[in-house]
C-alpha cells in the first residue's frame, strides 16, 4: 500500500515544530551563559568611562550613616554591603542606581548589616561597586572594575574615620563588600597601631579569603579574642559540586592589592557559631539562630529560627545543614539568586558574636 506524500504545509510545520523544539532545548541547557552575557558591558575596561564619584561629606553617599538601633551599644560599626548591581550597561554601578538600591534597602541591610545593629552606630557607604557579572568571570576587566571600587572604599573609610577618633570599631562586610573589607584590614588597619588597639573585630560574611590575605592579622580562635577576623564562606552539607566551583573560581588580594587566584592556599574559616577556627563540628543545639529579615525596617528586630543549624569548617569552606522552610528560600531569577541571599542563617549567631567582643574589648581598657 503506497504512504500518501506530506503536503508542503506539513513539511513546513514539521520542520517549524523541529526548529522550535531544537531553540527551546539550547535555551533550557544554556540558559545560564546567554543571561551572563547579556550582563557583559562589551568594553575594555581600560577605555570604560566609570560613573561620577561619591561625595563622602555629603549623605547621598550613605545608605546608613550612624545609624543606631535603640538601645545600642558604643561601638562604631563600618559596613560594606555585596553586589547588589547586576551589570550590562557598565563595570561598576552608579551612585543611586534605583534598582541596587532598592536591593539594598530591602534585601541587604536588614540581613547581614542588622546582626550589628544592637553592637553601635552602623556606618554603610554607597560606592561604584563591581557589577555582578564581575564575580562569573576571571577576566582581566572583571578584576581591574573591583580594584576601581575599592578606591571609593577608603575614601568612605577616610571620611568614617575623620568622624570617628576614637572608640572601639567593628568593619564587616557580605561577598564583595566582605573581599574589600578584607583589603581594607591588611592595608589600614593591621599597619596602624593606633586602628588596632580600637579594633573589636573584623567580620566577613560569606566570602573566601585566604589566610595569606589577612597576615599579619589572625583568625578568632574565641570568642573572648579581640583584634582579629571572623570569616567564611558557606556551603550546604553535601553539596561538593558547589563547594569545587567556589573554590576553583575564588580570587583574592595579593600583597600588590591584585586579585589572583587562590589556587592552593588555604582559606579562612571562622565557624560563626563558635565563633572558632578550629575544624571542630558544631551541633545544632548550639546554633542562635537564622533570621530572614527581608523588608524590615531599620532598627526591627526579625524572629529567629534556632537550634535548626549544625556546623562545621571543612577545607577552607563552613559547611552547614540545611533549613528547610519556605522563609529561607531563595529569590526567584538567574541574576538575584547569584547575590546575597535573602536571609541570613546566622544572624543571632553574628549578633552575640559582636557583642561578646566588645565586651572582651571594653574589658582589656578598664585592665
Amino acid at each position: 500500500m503506497k504512504m500518501p506524500s506530506l503536503t508542503l504545509r506539513q513539511w513546513v510545520g514539521y520542520t517549524g515544530f523541529a526548529v522550535v523544539f531544537i531553540l527551546v532545548a539550547a535555551v533550557a541547557v544554556w540558559r545560564g551563559d546567554i543571561l551572563k552575557a547579556g550582563l557583559d558591558p562589551q568594553i575594555p575596561f581600560q577605555t570604560y568611562e566609570p560613573p561620577p564619584a561619591p561625595v563622602y561629606t555629603e549623605a547621598s553617599a550613605w545608605a546608613l550613616r550612624d545609624a543606631r538601633a535603640p538601645g545600642a551599644d558604643t561601638a562604631a560599626i563600618f559596613f560594606l554591603h555585596s553586589t547588589t548591581y547586576d551589570g550590562g550597561s557598565g563595570w561598576n554601578g552608579a551612585i543611586g542606581d534605583r534598582k541596587a538600591d532598592a536591593y539594598l534597602k530591602r534585601v541587604v541591610i536588614p540581613n547581614y548589616a542588622g546582626p550589628f545593629a544592637r553592637a553601635g552606630a552602623i556606618s554603610a557607604p554607597r560606592y561604584r561597586q563591581a557589577s555582578l557579572y564581575t564575580r562569573l568571570t576571571l577576566r582581566e576587566d572583571a578584576r581591574e572594575a573591583r580594584a576601581f571600587a575599592y578606591g571609593d572604599v577608603e575614601k568612605a573609610f577616610d571620611q568614617w574615620l575623620t568622624d570617628h577618633p576614637t572608640g572601639p570599631i567593628i568593619l564587616a562586610g557580605v561577598e564583595q563588600g566582605a573581599d574589600l573589607i578584607a583589603r581594607l584590614a591588611r592595608e589600614r588597619v593591621a599597619a596602624n597601631d593606633g586602628l588596632r588597639r580600637r579594633l573589636v573585630a573584623v567580620y566577613l560574611m560569606d566570602a573566601i579569603v585566604g589566610l595569606d590575605q589577612i597576615a599579619p592579622s589572625a583568625a578568632c580562635h574565641d570568642r573572648n579574642q579581640t583584634d582579629c577576623i571572623i570569616g567564611w564562606s558557606q556551603v550546604g552539607e553535601g553539596d561538593e559540586g558547589a563547594a569545587k566551583r567556589r573554590l576553583r573560581r575564588a580570587l583574592v588580594w595579593d600583597e600588590r592589592g591584585q586579585l589572583i587566584e587562590l589556587g592552593d592556599q588555604p582559606a579562612l574559616c571562622v565557624n560563626p557559631v563558635s565563633g572558632s577556627d578550629d575544624d571542630a563540628a558544631v551541633p545544632a543545639r548550639r546554633h542562635l539562630g537564622a533570621a530572614n529579615a527581608t523588608g524590615l525596617e531599620w532598627g526591627v528586630r526579625p524572629a529567629f529560627i534556632d537550634r535548626q543549624i549544625a556546623t562545621q569548617c571543612r577545607d577552607g569552606l563552613l559547611r552547614h545543614t540545611v533549613l528547610k522552610s519556605e522563609s529561607f528560600r531563595e529569590f526567584s531569577g538567574w541574576a538575584n539568586r547569584r547575590k546575597a541571599r535573602p536571609y541570613n542563617l546566622f544572624y543571632a549567631d553574628i549578633e552575640a558574636d559582636a557583642l561578646a567582643r566588645l565586651a572582651a574589648w571594653k574589658a582589656k581598657q578598664v585592665f
